[in-house]
């Protein structure tokens, strides 16, 4: 058994010390990480032998192993047993253990090397997807979720998207340079935050004229794109995209109370007074309540 511990976990360096020393004692091979590089990636691993084949289960999330923030804080996960994410996820685990040296990957996308270029390549094959439909018939539309959005790359890259006519929609919960509404720049682009009982954590891209779901760790910023190891994987099952896009419509619902970004870097409360509102964590919640 191999345990990856991140000592410089913001506000949990004693808590993850303890833990390693408690791991490493119960005969656990602790490992921590990349020099010069915060581990931020939220996955695991388990080989299991099931009769003659070895099988793998994969879990790629947005939220830390941890109990208290999973008390607290909206997130989302992947648990598969897909082939291609398991070869991929062994490949990361024994280059942050020291057995190899990896830096490209064939179904994730990795940061330092691979989240920034990644995702600009999607955004730029939905604009030509976009563009290939016709001007006005275009199915281009992002949707993107997360903590931030700074990164310069990833901006020029959006506001691109919104002068060839994709919808661009970004749910952020902190701060945000990408500025909507501009005229000539970013009139295809909303900007809106929402703030309720959980903290909104979850990192969630969705490019729908080439119809993929993405989630994973990274915000878009310097420290996760250049200077942690970050993952991000996609997101194949119906079942589960399903989920996504409801997510989504439900975040981007005009009647959901947000607060919404406009073109001068203004915060405004949205829906207006007098209009219907409806709560949108306790609308995820209701839904998938059990009986």
């Amino acid at each position: 058994m191999v345990a990856l511990v991140e000592i410089k976990a913001r506000f949990d360096e004693q808590a993850n010390i303890a833990w390693a020393r408690a791991l490493e004692q119960a005969g656990v091979h602790v490992a921590y990480g990349l020099v010069g590089l915060k581990t931020h990636c939220k996955t695991a691993l388990v080989v299991r032998r099931e009769g003659p084949t070895i099988r793998r289960y994969c879990h790629v999330g947005t939220g830390n192993y941890n109990s208290k923030t999973a008390r607290l804080y909206e997130d989302v996960g992947l648990l598969t047993a897909a082939p291609d994410i398991g070869a991929d996820l062994t490949d990361l685990f024994n280059s942050l253990t020291g057995y190899s040296r990896k830096l490209s990957y064939r179904n994730l996308l990795v940061a330092p090397h691979g989240i920034r270029a990644g995702i600009i390549d999607r955004v730029e094959r939905e604009v030509a997807a976009h563009r290939a439909e016709g001007a006005h018939n275009g199915k281009g539309r992002i949707r993107l979720k997360m903590n931030a959005l700074v990164d310069e790359q990833v901006i020029d890259a959006l506001y691109r998207a919104s002068r060839a006519g994709v919808r661009i929609e970004v749910v952020v919960r902190g701060i945000c340079a990408l500025r909507p509404g501009a005229q000539g720049i970013s009139e295809n682009i909303i900007v809106r935050s929402i703030l309720g009982r959980f903290l909104e954590h979850s990192r969630i891209l969705h490019f729908r004229a080439i119809d993929e779901f993405w989630i994973g760790s990274a915000d878009m910023m310097h420290r996760n794109l250049d200077r942690r190891v970050e993952v991000m994987a996609q997101v194949k099952n119906p079942r589960l995209t399903a989920q996504l896009d409801e997510l989504f419509e439900s975040a981007l619902d005009p009647c959901t109370r947000c607060w919404e970004l406009g073109p001068d870097g203004q915060w405004t409360a949205s829906p207006q007074e007098g209009h219907s509102v409806r709560d949108h964590q306790e609308s995820l919640m209701e839904r998938h309540r059990s009986p």
